[in-house]
């Protein structure tokens, strides 16, 4: 006979799909490292952690506004690849000075992050995002694809990890960059318009900044990723019968703390609650 006053045995998973807080392993997102990053490589992750987290923020804000429910799904789980990520990278640009992922996402100041100024521009309209998802991803790609092969041992582990998602992250705004550009009127006329508005920043990218004399054979020469980038996108805006901007100067400075407008407003909405709450937990 069963006792009327026993628990009933807890699964892990019970049959509405809920799940256990105590049986996510948030550790599993990292790459472990015994030993601490250089200076000069532990800046290097700095700046590849704070892309991705940049994006990441950027890509959240379209979950319940997005043009369609799938939409939605797609954006957020591109922002939570980037974000683990960046958090990968954090951790590893931590070991260099003791702090940690959070310590570097909440606790710095605009100008000692060194995202490039491509992530941190706003959404705009779907046709801006998506602009600025496809340069970016497939700039990622390229730059993982090599990363793969680097000295540092996390940075390659990172990368093996991230080049797979990032290819679906190329995958998504390939079609979503024919789709708008061959759609209607409008939406061919906003794609032009975000091409024009973004493709200035795309130049940073793919620039050979001093640090880079000084990780030869740990990352890879930006300038070296660009006739890849180039080749992988020519089929999409050939396609999409569109044409990129012309020769320009460059804009940037995001590597040496020199950021756009738009970098304070996201770091106050995405800081604000550490910092007013500091040590707080759920």
């Amino acid at each position: 006979m069963t006792d009327p006053t026993a628990q009933p045995a807890v699964d892990e998973f019970d049959q509405h799909g809920h799940v256990e807080l105590s049986a996510v392993t948030l550790s599993a997102e990292f790459v472990a490292s015994e030993a601490a990053a250089s200076p000069d490589v532990a800046e290097y992750a700095l700046w590849l952690g704070d892309d991705s987290l940049i994006l990441a923020q950027r890509l959240g804000w379209w979950i319940s506004r997005a043009p369609e429910l799938e939409e939605d799904v797609a954006l957020a789980n591109i922002a939570l690849d980037l974000l683990g990520h960046a958090r990968s990278l954090l951790r590893y640009a931590g070991t260099a000075t003791g702090r940690s992922e959070d310590d570097l996402a909440y606790w710095r100041d605009e100008q000692d992050f060194r995202s490039a100024h491509l992530f941190e521009q706003p959404n705009g309209d779907f046709a801006h995002t998506i602009v600025r998802q496809f340069a970016a991803s497939h700039y990622l790609f390229e730059l993982y694809e090599r990363l793969r092969a680097s000295a540092a041992p996390v940075l390659a582990a990172v990368a093996a990890k991230a080049v797979k998602e990032v290819a679906y992250h190329c995958d998504h705004s390939d079609q979503w960059m024919l789709r708008l550009a061959l759609g209607t009127d409008e939406s061919r006329r906003r794609t032009l318009l975000a091409l024009d508005d973004l493709w200035p920043y795309v130049g940073e990218l793919f620039r050979d900044e001093p640090l880079l004399d000084r990780l030869e054979g740990i990352a890879p020469r930006p300038s070296t990723l660009r006739d890849a980038f180039d080749t992988a996108i020519a089929p999409i805006v050939s396609e999409a019968g569109l044409e990129l901007p012309g020769a320009f100067t460059a804009a940037g400075g995001g590597r040496s703390g020199r950021h756009s407008e738009y970098l304070a407003p996201l770091l106050a909405e995405m800081q604000v609650l550490t910092r007013a709450h500091p040590g707080a937990t759920w």
